[in-house]
């Protein structure tokens, strides 16, 4: 690996794109959202012709107000400036259990109730009582599923990535991508390891982490980052900072990812050489670095790209898929991203689209510019995956055929 960078440097970068639809929506959220979530799955199973014993009906209105007090102040205490573990894992655990209820409550609540109408099955209480119950089960379910689907090890997603600029002497470069780890309020540290130990049996040419490492200083998360030291490659280690590394002392993550022996690729770039052939291998910061204040931090592609050969291929690492407008335009040839989590509780998914080219998967732009979004190594807040299973990502690189 040789080393053709400079020191990072915000002068003459792009501003960032204007808020998307969903970050204007996200302004309102916050007001709104909390009395949705709770609000309309009380309404759905206890006051839409269920005719309830009054104490059923009185407790089960109890929980909902609890509920709804009680998670926006767990999320502030645990995510504002008091930053409290344990006051996070329960807003977020409350998050996603009213979000999954919420959205089974609207589903099940139109389309049962219609289809036990249409059916002819009982009368109007008996069908309000059944929606209430199927609503309860699904719940139940998916929230015990999307649990262990989020606290397991990934499962390895292999692929093959043709690049048409590729020099035969890097066809089969090995590529693992690994991002938005989220190291949190749950400790796992032991998932961070055998996290790792799953990465080193794939053996990676170049493993890249595209950001979001933790939510949490450096110092307060080093435990579950340490086993990130003991990733294993032939190349190189390389990694670039995610949004979330700007809500907690950015540096902190870059200067402890430099002390575990990842290079962190601020706008600047390395070239990977293989069988005579050469990859150049970028990294730019998330594009919100502008606006954190963080001084030295901001999203620039060209100074990333500045001393490169511009007839060598180029892979880059930009945290948000979003990026990738920037990317085709200097002629990038793969971007990988993360960020989008896969939408990680349905159907989140479509909210994300609002915001990102891509939610999961290999997609092209432009000419020849290819994407790899990842669906996440983590998870973020509400312990839950749902419909949106997170992975280790292994893509192994193609010259033309």
């Amino acid at each position: 690996m040789t080393e053709t960078s400079s020191t990072p440097s915000t002068a003459g970068a792009p501003q960032e794109a204007p808020r998307g639809r969903l970050q204007r929506l996200m302004r309102y959220l916050p007001l709104v959202a909390p009395v949705l979530l709770w609000a309309v799955p009380c309404g759905v199973l206890l006051y839409t012709g269920q005719h309830w014993p009054l104490p059923v009906t009185l407790a089960g209105t109890a929980l909902f107000v609890l509920g709804l007090i009680g998670m926006p102040l767990a999320m502030a205490r645990g995510h504002g400036r008091r930053q409290q573990d344990w006051a996070a894992i329960i807003g977020d655990t409350l998050l996603g259990s009213a979000w999954v209820l919420f959205v089974w409550s609207v589903l099940l609540g139109v389309l049962l109730r219609l289809a036990l109408t249409v059916a002819g099955v009982g009368d109007g209480q008996d069908r309000a009582r059944i929606v209430t119950w199927a609503v309860l089960g699904v719940t139940a379910v998916l929230l015990a599923w999307g649990y262990a689907e989020a606290r397991r090890v990934p499962r390895v997603r292999r692929l093959d990535v043709e690049l048409p600029r590729l020099g035969a002497g890097l066809d089969g470069t090995r590529v693992v991508l690994i991002t938005d780890t989220h190291y949190g309020p749950l400790d796992r540290a032991r998932w961070s390891e055998r996290v790792c130990e799953t990465v080193n049996t794939l053996e990676a040419d170049l493993v890249c982490h595209t950001g979001d490492i933790a939510d949490g200083t450096a110092d307060r998360r080093r435990a579950q980052a340490a086993p990130l030291g003991t990733v294993q490659a032939t190349r190189a280690r390389v990694y670039v900072t995610g949004n979330h590394e700007y809500y907690s002392e950015a540096q902190g993550w870059v200067d402890l990812m430099d002390e575990l022996g990842w290079e962190p690729l601020r706008n600047r770039h390395v070239l990977v050489e293989r069988g005579g052939d050469t990859l150049v291998v970028a990294g730019v910061d998330d594009v919100t670095a502008e606006s954190s204040g963080l001084a030295g931090h901001g999203a620039d592609l060209g100074e990333a790209l500045t001393g490169a050969d511009p007839d060598l291929p180029v892979l880059l690492l930009a945290h948000q898929p979003k990026f990738i407008d920037r990317a085709a335009a200097h002629g990038v040839d793969l971007q990988l991203s993360g960020h989008t989590h896969g939408g990680q509780i349905w159907p989140f998914h479509y909210l994300v689209r609002l915001d990102q080219p891509a939610l999961a998967g290999l997609t092209h732009h432009g000419a020849r510019t290819r994407l790899y979004t990842s669906r996440g190594t983590g998870f973020w807040g509400p312990p839950f995956r749902v419909f949106a299973p997170s992975e280790i990502t292994l893509l192994v690189l193609r010259a033309a055929s």
